[in-house]
């Protein structure tokens, strides 16, 4: 389904683009497209991106995370009260406020702030308050301008890129939602400095799975340079996030809305992932940390059904145990964890599908419905 894109010399650290420049990748989709731009140091130059690429922006609505209010969010919004009229919404932290009530809340508060179409919604945070504000923005008004500001590694590169937003059920995660592309995406990389440890290595289970689905030369990178990462080494850090948001704009400007199957790539791990998290009870893991043990599992079935050898599975779950993420949730229900799998999105005619490697860099979307096979997978590390 998928080729590497770049060759082995694109991951020396030694030739990785200067951090002091800004980098700016573009996500083709034509009339819908737009800039991710990759700073390291200048958060205090957001407000002069956004302007340069929204220059009408004269009501900015902020959604943020509450966590970091004083350190990202603040700074933002006495700059943009400066020159347009700004109203400030805060989100408690975590997944649970992925919800129906919460949107109601959030669309509310819209409506009172004087919301219309000329307004720009701008979300600072990880990947909650990008999906909750990206699908706020959608379908208020029937759509209005979205900015995303991501925190967080896994936001960085993963959530903030390819228009996917939306809320949890009780059922099912991200089972409501709409896909509305962003007009500016904006990372510096120095927000991971706040960043609690745990929430910080949960992103590098999105970054792995960028190798083993596309890139086999960044997962050799990634295996080289796991103990930069852990450590948070800035130079890494960069290269990773730059890498991971090309994979996935390439992706996501080949197939927008998962017509053709080539998006479907980047749910690797996660059919596992999400009926971790809904089964466990969503906050009882970091999303990464889900995909992380889902990858293990998905990694586990593809050996299962002949699709890769073990060298594979030890390569993978030694790169996501260096980057010190989970391999394992002991306390599992596979009879769960199935049932809640047959409520996923990627379901097609009663058909459970998973996206599963046969190599490094290259992966499929492959039917399974022995529940007996993928209890096993589930249960492999107990």
């Amino acid at each position: 389904m998928s080729q590497p894109t770049d060759s082995p010399s694109q991951h020396d650290l030694s030739t990785n683009l200067n951090i002091e420049r800004d980098l700016e990748i573009n996500v083709s989709l034509g009339d819908r497209g737009y800039p991710i731009v990759i700073s390291s140091g200048k958060w205090f130059d957001v407000v002069a991106k956004i302007r340069s690429a929204i220059p009408d922006l004269t009501h900015a609505l902020i959604v943020g995370d509450e966590s970091i209010t004083e350190t990202w969010v603040a700074p933002i919004v006495l700059e943009l009260r400066q020159t347009a009229r700004c109203d400030f919404f805060e989100v408690e932290s975590g997944e649970p406020s992925k919800s129906i009530e919460m949107i109601g809340k959030l669309w509310e508060w819209m409506h009172t702030c004087g919301t219309d179409r000329q307004s720009v919604l701008i979300a600072i945070g990880g990947g909650v308050i990008g999906d909750l504000a990206g699908f706020a923005a959608a379908a208020y008004a029937r759509g209005i301008r979205l900015v995303q500001l991501p925190t967080t590694l896994l936001a960085q590169v993963d959530s903030s890129v390819g228009g996917k937003t939306g809320i949890n059920l009780t059922s099912g995660k991200n089972m409501v939602g709409a896909f509305w592309q962003p007009s500016l995406v904006v990372i510096d990389t120095d927000t991971l400095s706040t960043l609690p440890p745990r929430t910080y290595l949960s992103g590098l289970a999105e970054v792995i799975k960028y190798g083993v689905i596309e890139d086999a030369a960044f997962f050799e990178w990634l295996e080289a340079n796991a103990a930069a990462l852990v450590v948070r080494d800035p130079k890494a850090i960069r290269h990773a996030v730059a890498t991971s948001c090309r994979i996935k704009a390439d992706v996501v400007a080949n197939d927008e809305r998962e017509t053709s199957g080539r998006r479907a790539i980047l749910n690797y791990g996660h059919t596992f992932a999400h009926a971790i998290e809904a089964t466990a009870g969503y906050g009882a893991f970091l999303h990464g940390e889900a995909v992380a043990i889902g990858m293990e599992m998905a990694a586990r079935l593809a050996s299962a059904m002949g699709l890769i050898d073990r060298q594979f599975v030890q390569r993978q779950r030694k790169l996501i145990e260096s980057c010190s993420l989970p391999i394992a949730w002991f306390d599992a229900d596979p009879e769960a964890m199935i049932a809640a799998m047959r409520t996923d999105k990627k379901v097609s005619h009663a058909q459970l599908r998973f996206v599963l490697p046969n190599r490094i860099g290259h992966i499929e979307m492959i039917v399974c419905n022995d529940t007996a096979a993928i209890a096993d997978a589930i249960r492999g590390r107990q």
